[in-house]
């Protein structure tokens, strides 16, 4: 049976519950949100989950700012990749943006692993911070990678199982509604566990990325050494206003300590 892709990731309650978020000074004033703005120093790059596109959060350019100052002006360059269209199996092959293909439904501990198509997503994030540095002299450690549901599951796969020896650590990790994979491979060193703390938002109701999905997550991160920030919320599979006050909080710390 084909799952209607609306309901996996995106849908309308969850679209709107991200509009409400913005304030209506920011609603009146800023410019028309675009994939990558800014000059500053230190960089945010987040994902968008399945079926989205980067206009689905690029909203948090000026969400945070308004929530802290320090996160908007010239002190902070917002990007928001691009996931490539690519068929998902849950949806009987039909094409969509996804950062990875999807085996079961909903996404439990138990779900299998697209390895091949996370470590591809996982580059590409690589790229757009090897960008930042070429271009704006921004170093890994001035940049904070989040994403929500699978674009989250893509920053965990980018800020702990590939930043090995010889690679500088992020200078924090954001995962909203998303989950832990490649468990098996995930190896964080003592630099990363140190260097990169970890804001972790869920909700309570989410049928489609499990709750359990985030207790299994953050205890196997915290035994890694990991600083885990984990909240959660009575939502389903969306996000929540105090969550993004959360994360803009965390995000503040992260690049502004």
């Amino acid at each position: 049976m084909i799952i209607s892709t609306k309901p996996l990731f995106l849908s309308a309650v969850v679209a709107a519950s991200r509009r409400t978020f913005l304030s209506a000074s920011a609603m009146a004033t800023g410019p028309a949100p675009s994939q990558s703005c800014g000059s500053g120093k230190s960089a945010v790059v987040f994902l968008h989950g399945l079926g989205d596109t980067p206009a689905g959060w690029s909203s948090l350019e000026y969400q945070l700012p308004s929530i802290r100052k320090t996160l908007g002006g010239e002190n902070v360059h917002y990007v928001f990749p691009p996931a490539p269209t690519i068929g998902i199996t849950i949806n009987g092959g039909m094409e969509m943006p996804g950062w990875f293909d999807l085996y079961d439904w909903p996404i439990g501990i138990s779900a299998k692993d697209d390895t091949d198509g996370k470590v591809a997503a996982a580059q590409q994030i690589e790229k757009a911070v090897e960008k930042l540095e070429t271009d704006m002299g921004i170093p890994p450690s001035r940049v904070v990678v989040g994403g929500f549901s699978q674009g989250g599951a893509v920053a965990l796969v980018a800020a702990y199982h590939r930043r090995q020896q010889g690679k500088v650590p992020f200078a924090g990790c954001v995962c909203l509604s998303g989950w832990l994979t490649l468990k098996d491979d995930l190896k964080v060193t003592e630099e990363v566990a140190k260097a990169t703390p970890l804001y972790w938002g869920h909700g309570q109701y989410d049928d489609k990325v499990l709750f359990e999905q985030q207790a299994h997550g953050v205890e196997i991160l915290r035994n890694a050494g990991v600083d885990v920030t984990d909240d959660f919320f009575p939502m389903g599979h969306m996000s929540h206003p105090q969550e993004v006050e959360n994360m803009a909080d965390f995000v503040e710390k992260a690049l502004f300590p």
